[in-house]
């Protein structure tokens, strides 16, 4: 079965917020969920970069929680409107430290981990994504002008889920690092 092509959508700025931090209800939404990310940081910039030569893009790693109001996302999705409303809003891009592809080598496999109270909601490796980083690399730079400090979260393993109020949420990422 051929893979779908891969989509995309941006976060502003305000959308970033470290781990640790408490993140509060977002308003608007009452299906509020998590995303268990690999989160690539690129240091070099290109456009039209191949498979070849993606890895000589990257920075680091970092562990990533993509935060989603569900029930705007599919609202929209329904309607055939783009998702901002349900992805890009404030503290909705949760990240770790980023950790140099220098210090740690290129990361392409290990077991990624999400729990929620202590009780595990995702795990996976990340040798499962659909789409390898190389690959989403050469795709989205034929779109933009990758640069210097761009973020990509590469995607989740099943088992996301909804975030209740008073919640814990911390993940991790065998040899990048933790979340939470």
């Amino acid at each position: 079965k051929a893979k779908q092509e891969p989509f995309y959508f941006l976060k502003h700025p305000s959308a970033f917020v470290s781990s640790g931090a408490v993140i509060p209800y977002p308003p608007q939404t009452s299906n509020y969920h998590y995303e268990m990310e690999f989160v690539v940081a690129i240091g070099k910039g290109g456009f039209n970069i191949s498979q070849d030569d993606a890895e000589d893009s990257i920075f680091g790693y970092a562990c990533g929680l993509d935060m989603t109001r569900r029930d705007l996302q599919l609202k929209a999705r329904e309607s055939g409107r783009p998702w901002d409303l349900g992805k890009d809003f404030e503290n909705s891009a949760i990240l770790s430290p980023i950790v140099p592809k220098a210090k740690i080598g290129i990361v392409s496999q290990g077991e990624i981990k999400l729990t929620v109270n202590n009780d595990i909601k995702q795990s996976s490796d990340l040798n499962l994504l659909i789409w390898n980083v190389r690959e989403i690399i050469a795709h989205l730079s034929k779109f933009y002008h990758l640069q210097p400090g761009d973020l990509i979260y590469t995607g989740t393993p099943e088992g996301v889920g909804p975030a209740n109020v008073g919640d814990h949420i911390s993940g991790s990422i065998d040899g990048v690092g933790s979340i939470g």
